[in-house]
């Protein structure tokens, strides 16, 4: 009769354990080592993506990255949908896997459900990202301008395709004033 009581509770807390401890990167990838959050704040400009439906059709697409009182980091994805006409806004709250001096953070948008954040390559003024998700279904590369350099963007799709990503695949995004 006890364990008839406790069964619900173990599988919930189980299925809970294996949706938030799952693996946040993927396999062939590594999060930056020193990465200073202080420098990541701020707005970045969205280049190019692997669409997926929370971003389908939308351009002008930014990220605002700022502290939150307890340590988190609150999360402001903005994305403008032209179908619609009108601005598309999902707020949320990042934080560090492990370290705050490596770049592999879960984001969340929905309550306890997080997902993979994880910063795989930035040049050292903190202009240009490459940002992946917990799966090859996920990719970003971010600027703080609507541009980005050739050479960089370059170099970013050869660490993708190494990784295992179809960057044919990427959306490049515009920014239209």
């Amino acid at each position: 009769m006890k364990l008839k009581k406790i069964f619900p509770f173990a599988l919930l807390s189980g299925l809970f354990l294996l949706i938030s401890c799952g693996s946040t990167i993927p396999e062939n990838a590594q999060a930056v080592q020193g990465f200073q959050k202080d420098k990541y704040l701020g707005k970045w400009y969205e280049i190019a993506r692997l669409d997926f439906k929370y971003e389908e059709g939308l351009n002008n697409t930014t990220a605002h990255y700022s502290l939150n009182e307890n340590g988190s980091i609150k999360v402001v994805n903005r994305g403008y949908d032209y179908e619609k006409e009108e601005w598309r806004e999902a707020n949320g709250k990042a934080k560090f896997v492990g370290e705050e001096n490596i770049g592999m953070l879960k984001v969340s948008f929905f309550g306890p459900f997080y997902s993979g954040y994880n910063v795989i390559a930035i040049d050292e003024d903190y202009q240009y990202a490459l940002v992946a998700g917990e799966s090859l279904k996920y990719l970003w590369i971010l600027s703080r301008e609507t541009t980005i350099p050739e050479e960089i963007k370059n170099d970013y799709l050869k660490i993708a395709e190494e990784i295992g990503y179809k960057t044919s695949d990427l959306i490049w995004v515009e920014h239209n004033p």
